[in-house]
């Protein structure tokens, strides 16, 4: 258990953060940031009323005051505007670079020895942003996306086959977003991969989902985003770090020559503990895997372009 975790924007992604944090009780403290103060505390006090049903005692602050986050071990960033029916990841990069500009001069001054753990989109190109902003270690600043993706692929898989989930393990991998690389040779049910029990076919539908699946919810619901999945996989990510836990998990974060890629900011398996990413994993690729990370690499590069 750490001391204090602040997550900034208390929105749905934010809340539903929030609430599996405490369930897990991996802080004794939990600040949520937003705009809105009154929502902030008002989110805040509702996770609360729970303490007793959980079993947790960490305590839930709401706020509109960045200078809250003082001295915080991990701060993670939900803010920002979400994506609407028929809107892309991109298209919500300008107003959201501006909000974690001003969220990363906040984090800069308030809680410099953080862990920062990037969610608002799009993610590549923030955690890009936010790194070159702080100018840090690349093992503090990371972007949470492949666990989710990987997630989703896990739960598709289980639909399709009817296998259990708790034998169905994925690999996403690159951007987040239409180009992302779902590696299936990784992908496994018992350590079998999916290539060896189901059909190309069946994969190609599977790993399209996968690809859609934000936008697949986004036009169900109308009304919001994903956040519950979301939510868990950046506790999956905390968990790893509080608890030293060495996890291989695929996360955003800079890279300096690995996979032929330099000041870009990707999905790649890393080890996930103590000490944030503490050591990159670099697979093999086949052509057809190495080629389909460089388009996504490209279109981040695009992305970083505009910036």
């Amino acid at each position: 258990m750490v001391n204090k975790i602040s997550i900034i924007g208390a929105g749905r992604v934010g809340e539903s953060t929030a609430q599996m944090l405490a369930i897990k009780k991996l802080t004794q403290q939990i600040v949520l940031i937003d705009l809105d103060e009154k929502y902030a505390k008002g989110v805040a006090l509702d996770i609360q009323e729970t303490a007793s049903v959980y079993h947790f005692d960490t305590q839930l602050v709401g706020s509109n005051d960045i200078a809250n986050i003082q001295d915080s071990n991990i701060v993670i960033i939900t803010a920002g505007i979400p994506r609407k029916p028929g809107m892309d990841r991109a298209d919500v990069l300008a107003i959201n670079l501006k909000i974690i500009d001003e969220i990363m001069d906040g984090i800069i001054k308030y809680a410099p020895n953080s862990y920062v753990i990037v969610v608002s989109n799009p993610v590549d190109v923030l955690t890009y942003y936010a790194n070159k902003k702080a100018n840090w270690p690349r093992n503090r600043i990371m972007g949470q996306a492949g666990i989710l993706d990987s997630m989703r692929l896990s739960s598709f898989i289980a639909i399709e086959t009817d296998y259990s989930i708790n034998d169905i393990q994925a690999m996403v991998l690159g951007g987040h977003g239409d180009t992302m690389v779902p590696l299936t040779r990784f992908t496994t049910i018992s350590g079998i991969s999916i290539e060896h029990l189901l059909d190309q076919k069946t994969i190609d539908q599977l790993i399209q989902r996968t690809r859609d699946g934000g936008a697949e919810i986004l036009n169900l619901k109308q009304k919001s985003s994903a956040y519950d999945a979301p939510g868990a996989a950046v506790t999956i990510m905390v968990e790893a770090i509080v608890h030293n836990k060495n996890r291989l998990l695929p996360c955003i974060t800079m890279l300096k020559g690995e996979y032929g890629q330099t000041d870009l900011a990707i999905g790649v398996p890393v080890i996930l503990g103590g000490n944030g990413v503490e050591k990159i994993i670099e697979l093999k690729f086949t052509e057809q895997e190495q080629q389909a990370f460089d388009t996504s690499a490209q279109v981040i590069k695009s992305l970083i372009d505009e910036i």
